[in-house]
Parts: structure tokens; sequence; C-alpha cells
């Protein structure tokens, strides 16, 4: 079971939340550059978005780690539309694993 500590929900929520930004703009560069359907860019791209804002606030739920964790996955497998998204995927994946590890290992410090 996953200690949620306040640290650690500001961190997970601010890589979510810039996440949010990013994979928002991937709706037009995969309709301009990929030459995506629309609807499926904005499905794939807006729903990310909404995904990781509504997993953002839930982030005092343990479970909202483990949505998280799929909002990755999600992330990186969106790059079999637009290719650089395994790239950014990965980047936040990464981002999102060092959030919960540090937070977690800096709290248990201070805590002490």
């Amino acid at each position: 079971m996953i200690t949620v500590t306040p640290g650690m929900r500001r961190l997970c929520a601010s890589v979510l939340g810039m996440e949010a930004i990013v994979v928002g703009l991937f709706t037009p560069v995969a309709i301009n550059t990929q030459d995506v359907e629309p609807l499926v860019a904005v499905a794939v791209g807006i729903g990310l978005a909404v995904a990781c804002v509504l997993v953002a606030g839930l982030l005092k739920h343990p479970f909202a780690y483990v949505a998280g964790s799929v909002v990755q996955v999600l992330a990186i497998a969106a790059g079999l539309l637009v290719p650089t998204m395994f790239f950014l995927g990965a980047v936040f994946l990464a981002l999102w694993i060092t959030a919960i590890f540090v937070a977690r290992r800096v709290e248990g410090v201070t805590s002490r």
C-alpha cells in the first residue's frame, strides 16, 4: 500500500499538470504533421490531458498513483501516432517515478 505524503502529492501533481499541457499540444501536432485523423488526435490528446488533470485531483488517494502510472504508459503509447511522444512519455515516466521516490525519501528524512 502506498503511503501518500503531502510532498508526494505536490510533486506528482506538478508532473501531471505539466504533462497535461504537453499531451494537450499533441492534438495539433498529430493532425498537422502526422496526418492523424482529427477525431483520433482529439480523443487521444485531449483525453490524456483530461486524465492527467483528473488524476492530479485524486492524488490524496493511493489508487491515483496507479492511475497516474497508467497515464504515463498511455502517454508513451501515444508515440504510435506521434513518434516524439515515445521520448516525451519516457521523460514524464521518469519524472513520475522520481517524484514518488524523492518525495518519500525527503519526507522520511525530515520526519526523524
